[in-house]
């Protein structure tokens, strides 16, 4: 039997993206039996309204996964780092989540996370400019501590 199949390669295609991810989330679930899959935000905006920086993040299976985190050129010398992780770090443990991981890339922030508790778990080299993503992780139990 001979099947005609359709290669496509084009430019992002967000129902191509939902229906894959769909079908991974069902085929993570039935593998682990963890269905908690989540996501939530973090948002720090000014007196104007304006956004002076954010996170956005994941759960699943009691991990917490930090997708993206930006805060503002002109706030950056102002905490907000550190206000925004720690939120993200409190919501995660409110949703169950015992551990967290982020990557960033070494131009990045990797010594802010390090100072914060995590720890570099690898890196994959390759980033343009000679750069590094660099992989890590935090237990968030409070009776742990990674060594």
């Amino acid at each position: 039997m001979t099947r005609d199949n359709n290669l496509i390669v084009g430019n992002q295609d967000r129902e191509l993206e939902q229906r894959l991810s769909d079908e991974l989330d069902s085929f993570n679930t039935a593998a682990t039996g963890a269905d908690d899959r989540g996501a939530f935000s973090v948002k720090v905006t000014d007196d104007d309204g304006e956004l002076v920086g954010g996170l956005a993040a994941w759960t699943w299976g009691g991990l917490c996964g930090i997708d993206m985190v930006w805060i503002r050129e002109d706030s950056r010398k102002d905490g907000w780092g550190s206000k925004i992780l720690l939120a993200a770090e409190a919501e995660a443990r409110r949703r169950g989540c015992d551990r967290i991981a982020v990557s960033s890339f070494t131009f990045q922030a990797p010594g802010f996370y390090q100072r914060h508790g995590y720890v570099e778990t690898g890196r994959t080299h390759g980033i343009p400019g000679g750069h590094e993503d660099v992989h890590m992780f935090k237990s968030l139990s409070r009776n742990q501590h990674v060594s």
